[in-house]
């Protein structure tokens, strides 16, 4: 484990939630962060000694700050930050809605943004550091239901390319942890199949090993990944048809 603090951001549920808990078992120091702190009081209480919580909301630019401020004036700064909020609002054609691209943006792509604005200069400036930044599989391709969310995990997917390339010889890293359906509240929207769906225990477990071996991507399940990806190299007049198909829509 070459973590010993760990900040998540977006820990209350999820996958956040269970990477708190398994950092916490392996005895590493997690601050967990959240827009309500009673969402991170079963973490708190199950891992008192371990974990500890920071209120924070990513839509909030004072909030973050007051956040970062509050993380970094203590006397170990964070070996790793995972952002991890994110919201999820299936969207089809026929119910199409403006505001809930806006709102998937303004948390799920800009809400990583606001985060990395305050501490990449901390991290550069003390030669060391990663950022973990978790996008989906759905930013791969354009998938049914995925009108508002799918383009957040795109648009997460390019910043984090740009950024490796920029942070190379920095002594920062930065991963892309890209996940297909895992278990969680989130997904618990969906009314079709999901396929090679994973228990959200399971998913953190690869999340966490994957950043240890500090790999830029983390895919997960990889045959699930690995197919998108090659579907998304293929014609249009193939890969359209084929992602209909493969989703029932």
């Amino acid at each position: 484990m070459t973590s010993k603090i760990v900040w998540i951001v977006g820990a209350s549920s999820g996958i956040g939630k269970e990477l708190a808990r398994q950092y916490a078992q392996k005895g590493v120091t997690v601050l967990a962060s959240a827009r309500r702190l009673n969402k991170l009081e079963e973490l708190t209480n199950e891992f008192p000694n371990q974990i500890s919580a920071v209120q924070l909301d990513v839509t909030d630019t004072d909030s973050i700050q007051n956040a970062t401020e509050r993380v970094f004036n203590c006397d170990n700064m964070p070996d790793t930050i995972i952002l991890n909020a994110g919201i999820y609002q299936p969207m089809s054609h026929t119910h199409f809605v403006a505001q809930n691209a806006e709102e998937a943006m303004m948390v799920n792509y800009l809400g990583v943004v606001r985060m990395i604005e305050p501490i990449l200069p901390r991290l550069v400036n003390a030669n060391r550091g990663k950022i973990v930044v978790v996008g989906s599989v759905a930013g791969y391709n354009g998938l049914p239901l995925s009108l508002a969310y799918g383009p957040t995990k795109a648009a997460l997917i390019n910043l984090c390319e740009a950024l490796y390339i920029e942070l190379i010889g920095s002594g920062v890293s930065v991963q892309l942890v890209s996940p297909g359906f895992v278990k969680t509240p989130l997904t618990e929207k969906n009314k079709f199949p999901m396929p090679f769906l994973l228990d959200v225990s399971d998913a953190a477990e690869r999340i966490l090993k994957g950043i240890d071996k500090g790999k830029f991507e983390i895919v997960l399940p990889r045959r699930f990944a690995y197919l998108l990806k090659i579907i998304r190299m293929l014609p249009y007049t193939v890969s359209l048809p084929l992602l209909r198909k493969l989703t029932g829509s």
